[in-house]
């Protein structure tokens, strides 16, 4: 009886360590807590931007708090952002598509899924010949150029400022250039340039072009993130651009915004295609999102870029951006985290409004 007892003891003890050790988590998978997540909803005079969301690793760190003033075009006073150094430990690398560095090798007029080696989602919008947010029938109809360092096509037009004679060049579809990485790392290999794709699915990057925090989208060292770069701002600043293209400005924004005989706001620079816009002038702003404290946001409701310039309070972590949502009536100047992953819009270079 005894040696009964003793086998059947020793046979449960040896069941439950195989039941537990079921419970261990896979090397493969990134390990992550997330702090109360708080998603920047858009409003009628712009999106709010107010997050905590941050993903932090095991060691225990206090986020750095950082409460940035509007610059104007906001009803606002104050915007409230939050950066933090907390980063996830996995090693894990996201997966990327079949070209190097998970580039689009395709034109983007032909948006089709095959350049992608994997995707979580299916397109939103249908089938590849239904994506058609640009609006290229006006105004002359939409330009293409070839982005030679992953040779993906890009349209773009022609805005000509309704009061004069004066006009620039500039893309009508967000940049998408570089090698993916996790949404919860920063882009700080300052040898290559990375980017996020929304919900890191490389899908998102090629529908509504990729995310990049301020330091990469300048082409600038990552440490300009958290101290001030200002000597190395230059004049139309060529950042991520292709060759001949540069960053666009806030003036540029508001150029486009009274151009191509619009006269109908920010509305008039959002896409007809599930963005809240009338697109008078053609620029065809989607909802690309925004990756927000290392936490994607706001996808088809709400779009956010940076502007080549620091906060004028916070140098070492601030930026000026802009952003819209689907009801936005005003062309906001905000000041934010650097760390934040926005979308990036080029304007050709060698044409400037004056």
């Amino acid at each position: 009886m005894k040696r009964f007892l003793l086998g059947f003891a020793l046979a449960l003890f040896v069941a439950c360590g195989d039941d537990e050790s079921s419970f261990a988590p896979r090397d493969d998978e990134p390990m992550s807590s997330s702090s109360e997540n708080v998603t920047p909803q858009s409003s009628e005079d712009e999106a709010s931007v107010s997050s905590n969301s941050v993903r932090s690793s095991s060691s225990s760190v206090t986020p750095k708090n950082v409460t940035l003033s509007s610059a104007e075009g906001s009803s606002s006073s104050e915007t409230s952002v939050s950066s933090s150094s907390v980063r996830s430990s996995s090693s894990a690398e996201p997966a990327l598509s079949s070209a190097e560095g998970g580039e689009d090798l395709s034109s983007s007029s032909a948006k089709s899924s095959s350049s992608e080696s994997s995707s979580s989602i299916e397109n939103p919008w249908g089938t590849d010949e239904e994506w058609w947010p640009f609006s290229c029938n006006a105004h002359g109809g939409c330009l293409e150029f070839t982005d030679t360092r992953n040779n993906r096509t890009y349209k773009y037009l022609k805005f000509e400022n309704n009061n004069s004679s004066t006009f620039i060049y500039a893309m009508v579809e967000n940049l998408n250039i570089g090698e993916m990485v996790w949404g919860f790392k920063d882009q700080k290999d300052d040898s290559k340039i990375e980017r996020y794709c929304y919900d890191d699915d490389t899908l998102n990057c090629y529908y509504y072009g990729a995310l990049y925090q301020w330091a990469e989208m300048m082409q600038l060292p990552s440490e300009c993130n958290t101290k001030s770069c200002a000597d190395q701002i230059k004049p139309n600043h060529q950042g991520i651009c292709p060759n001949g293209w540069r960053l666009m400005t806030y003036d540029d924004f508001k150029f486009i915004i009274n151009s191509n005989g619009n006269k109908d706001g920010v509305k008039g620079t959002r896409s007809t295609f599930g963005f809240g816009g009338s697109n008078d002038t053609g620029f065809s702003l989607v909802g690309a999102g925004s990756n927000w404290d290392y936490n994607f946001t706001s996808l088809n409701s709400a779009t956010y870029w940076h502007y080549p310039e620091e906060s004028s309070q916070y140098t070492n972590e601030g930026s000026f951006y802009s952003s819209q949502g689907t009801n936005s009536t005003k062309n906001p100047r905000l000041e934010t985290m650097k760390t934040h992953g926005f979308s990036v819009r080029c304007v050709m270079a060698e044409n400037q409004a004056e």
